[in-house]
């Protein structure tokens, strides 16, 4: 069994290329799940499909397959060019798979190093898929240790100190531009999602009134009381009157075409400063004078000041992610050993049952003395295994002895693939989800 992630992000992807490719609901991440694993050479998979990146990760039992069925399915789905896809994505397969996701779940492969998000994100991703089905405890096994891994990034580190998001960044940007005439004016925020609420809570903090706008008049309303009485709700239909009266706008909205076009604007004299945080864009390309507007990739290259400052810190979690990868290779191999040995021993047993029953029957063994006799050879045969299953405990941990095991089920005609290592965790490891 092999790990593989094929990684579409921000670091090899422009935003055009990551809206074709970006999953806009559960729905559509079900859908190409519940395709991959048709072919027997994918056991599992889960997808992690952000504003910034689009992963997805495989338990495989062969990984050239797999990685071709990948470019055929996303070239499918997002009507983009099978070559197109094969130059944009990042393949990693194996231990570089289980690094990149550590990183990935850890925040040092993000847009924003240190953004709180993406745990939780991918965690998400890999329950959708475990109720699906289509992800279960070979998957599992690295999420458990990504989790853990990122957890201590955030305790030896201080990476996630004073969390920093896409749209810190922006409004953080906005003030720059603004300076101090942006406390007192009043900021629109179109999306009651996450980032809506990450931005309204930083435009707040700037001094801002913010008017938020949603579909779910509702829902809109409620967080509007939890934020506070500088926050006004409103429903989309509002959207046109909101965006020809104030100047300052930030969006973000899981809409699959843009809802800001160039026929809304009526007062083309007003000084416009818009940031759209929304994959696929929210705000369509247009020709407006007074129009600064930011996009996540403009978003991202303000944020590499951000990087310089955690630069330190950022090596230190690399260090930590390393460390994690190399436990975990060390546990799956150690995991593996003990069904081999059980099997070994499962096979004296049935050895030392066979004689015994030919040497009754064949008067060897007297029918009184079965007990004894039986008793001897068990302990003989225990005697005999004693020292080499302790080589094969010590040796599963090294990576140079992996064919060593390999050739020892080959050798007793051990078949461990579909045994349930759960029983044979030890403590080290209890942290995860019961997939």
């Amino acid at each position: 069994m092999y790990y593989q992630v094929m990684s579409f992000s921000h670091k090899n992807c422009d935003q055009g290329m990551r809206e074709k490719l970006a999953f806009a609901n559960d729905e559509e991440k079900i859908e190409m799940l519940n395709q991959l694993v048709e072919f027997e050479f994918i056991h599992e998979a889960f997808i992690v499909s952000t504003c910034n990146r689009v992963e997805i990760v495989l338990a495989t039992r062969d990984n050239f397959s797999s990685y071709h069925t990948i470019l055929g399915l996303m070239s499918q789905k997002s009507e983009l060019n099978f070559y197109e896809i094969k130059s944009a994505g990042v393949r990693y397969d194996d231990e570089e798979a289980v690094q990149h996701i550590f990183s990935v779940v850890s925040s040092l492969d993000s847009l924003v190093i240190g953004e709180s998000q993406i745990t939780g994100q991918v965690k998400e991703a890999f329950m959708l898929s475990h109720q699906n089905g289509t992800a279960g405890r070979k998957l599992n096994r690295i999420i458990s240790y990504a989790v853990k891994c990122a957890a201590e990034v955030r305790n030896v580190t201080n990476i996630s100190q004073n969390p920093i998001s896409i749209a810190s960044v922006a409004v953080a940007q906005a003030h720059k531009l603004l300076g101090d005439s942006m406390a007192g004016t009043t900021a629109v925020v179109v999306g009651a999602g996450e980032m809506g609420v990450l931005a309204t809570k930083h435009l707040l903090r700037a001094g801002c009134d913010v008017v938020m706008l949603g579909r779910d008049q509702e829902k809109v309303e409620a967080l509007a009381e939890t934020l506070g009485e500088n926050v006004k709700a409103a429903t989309m239909e509002k959207l046109p009157k909101y965006l020809n009266r104030y100047r300052l706008l930030f969006t973000a909205t899981s809409a699959r075409e843009p809802i800001i076009t160039q026929d809304l604007i009526e007062n083309e004299a007003l000084p416009r400063l818009w940031f759209d945080m929304a994959i696929p864009r929210d705000i369509e390309d247009m020709t407006l004078e007074k129009l600064q507007l930011f996009r996540i990739d403009d978003l991202r290259t303000i944020s590499q000041d951000n990087h310089a400052l955690r630069e330190e810190q950022a090596v230190r979690a690399a260090e930590i992610v390393e460390r994690y990868k190399e436990e975990f290779y060390a546990w799956l191999r150690a995991l593996s050993i003990e069904p081999v040995i059980k099997e070994m021993r499962e096979q004296v047993n049935e050895a030392i049952d066979a004689e015994m029953k030919r040497a009754l029957k064949k008067g060897f063994v007297p029918a009184d003395a079965e007990a004894n006799m039986r008793k001897m050879a068990e302990q003989m045969f225990k005697r005999f295994l004693h020292a080499p299953t302790q080589n094969l405990r010590h040796s599963s941990t090294e990576k140079k002895n992996a064919n060593c095991i390999e050739s020892i089920k080959k050798m007793f005609n051990i078949d461990t693939e579909n045994i349930d290592l759960k029983q044979y965790k030890n403590d080290h490891h209890t942290k995860g989800y019961n997939a």
